[in-house]
């Protein structure tokens, strides 16, 4: 990063006051306001920071208009093909991919650090079965910080709680979904992989043999990679100003998971499915849902498409796609939903309404359809969200932990209610 530059402000009685510009790797520039309220008296507002720098970090590059996503300069198109979800993993949150030693260190330990304290199962049997994964996931994530209380010291073995907390995260995940369908839990099996153990945790009862398919196993791995990490984004951002005030990580990451909650972050995917299952419902006139979106009727909304950063094709849709076609050709799924999206998909990549709008499919809109033929739940999709952004969370918690700059998040405002006015006993009013 260099400071080349500087930009200056006039504000009103013509007071001036020159700001550096920072610019970054990737030529990205900002106009550096960190002493502007110090100086002037002036803050600037922005409603959902959707102009604002919250930080610098050296973890992930988007630029939405070009549909680019890297990870520590890494594509994404290269890490979904090539790499696995632990390698990606070590790859965020240690800035370099690791050595054939490291990697075996690094798988080691996650595997050692799989289970659960066994105590931990009287949470699971206090919910109700009809209790949302989210929810249970959350609470079990900041009670981990219970079971280990060295993590009140962010500063202590950051290494051990990131390897428990990575690891530690499938099985809750898994168990709260065992709880939910009213089956016994499965414990990890130390002889399978990360992503494997995870199928064998969900999915297989005692008295069957459980065989992780490849492709599928392959399948979780490409979808955890693609949700890992993508910069500044709510439930990063939320770690990252939990994390500011000294909040250990279980309890930032907590944070995160409940950030990640809403239906317009992390339960994106699940719209889509419904948004399918609602056309297929009313006839699988697709067409027409499409030209009541057009034309604002009956409040219809185009789920899946278009994205908040991405003003091009979101890369990891691509990925995705075909994605989904080897997963429900391995199973010999023939899924109505899946026609209905790509009938969708085709009409609004060529209609001028959707293009003009930049309207390109993004990552949530075949990542339901995966998820469903895998025979994951829809309540499930938001916790598969939160198992792939688990590693991003986990680097910026980190980045900002080892920042000598990292201050506590403290916004600023602009009041817009009564000037002073003065109390009247309640007979007097």
């Amino acid at each position: 990063m260099a400071e080349k530059q500087s930009a200056k402000l006039i504000l009103p009685g013509g007071k001036e006051s020159s700001l550096p510009v920072i610019v970054g790797t990737e030529d990205e520039h900002a106009v550096d306001i960190r002493s502007l309220r110090q100086e002037t008296g002036y803050i600037t507002l922005d409603s959902g920071y959707m102009n604002t720098g919250a930080t610098t970090s050296a973890i992930t590059y988007l630029d939405g208009e070009q549909g680019i996503l890297r990870y520590r300069g890494y594509p994404i198109e290269e890490l979904a093909e090539k790499s696995d979800f632990v390698e990606t993993s070590y790859l965020l949150i240690n800035g370099k991919l690791p050595t054939k030693d490291e990697r075996k260190t690094f798988s080691t330990a996650l595997t050692r650090h799989s289970l659960i304290h066994e105590d931990m199962q009287h949470f699971f049997h206090g919910y109700p079965p009809t209790s949302h994964p989210m929810a249970v996931l959350s609470a079990m994530v900041t009670s981990l910080s219970a079971y280990y209380p060295d993590s009140l010291d962010r500063n202590s073995a950051i290494d051990l709680h990131i390897t428990r907390i990575l690891s530690k995260v499938r099985t809750i995940a898994a168990f709260a979904y065992k709880k939910s369908i009213g089956q016994p839990i499965m414990y990890p099996k130390n002889s399978l992989k990360y992503c494997a153990n995870f199928l064998h945790m969900m999915f297989a009862v005692p008295s069957e043999e459980y065989v992780v398919s490849p492709v599928l196993e392959r399948a979780v791995n490409q979808l955890l990679i693609l949700h890992a990490d993508h910069e500044q984004n709510c439930s990063t951002s939320t770690v990252r100003m939990v994390g500011s005030s000294g909040a250990n990580l279980y309890a930032s990451v907590a944070a995160g998971i409940l950030a990640l909650w809403g239906p317009l972050h992390g339960g994106a995917n699940q719209a889509v499915i419904e948004m399918l299952e609602e056309i297929k419902t009313s006839g699988a006139d697709y067409k027409k849902f499409l030209e009541d979106v057009k034309n604002k009727r009956d409040n219809r909304r185009l789920m899946g498409f278009g994205h908040r950063v991405y003003k091009n094709f979101d890369p990891r849709a691509k990925i995705l796609k075909k994605m989904c076609d080897e997963v429900l050709s391995h199973l010999g799924v023939k899924d109505p939903l899946l026609d209905i999206a790509k009938s969708m998909e085709e009409i609004a990549l060529k209609d001028d309404y959707f293009v003009s709008k930049k309207l390109y499919p993004n990552v949530d809109f075949y990542s339901g359809i995966i998820y469903r033929a895998l025979g994951i739940p829809t309540n499930m999709f938001t916790v598969m969200f939160a198992l792939g952004r688990l590693p991003g969370w986990i680097a910026h918690w980190k980045e900002m932990v080892e920042d000598p700059q990292t201050k506590i998040g403290r916004p600023r405002q602009i009041y817009t209610g009564e000037k002073v006015r003065h109390y009247v006993p309640i007979d007097e009013r």
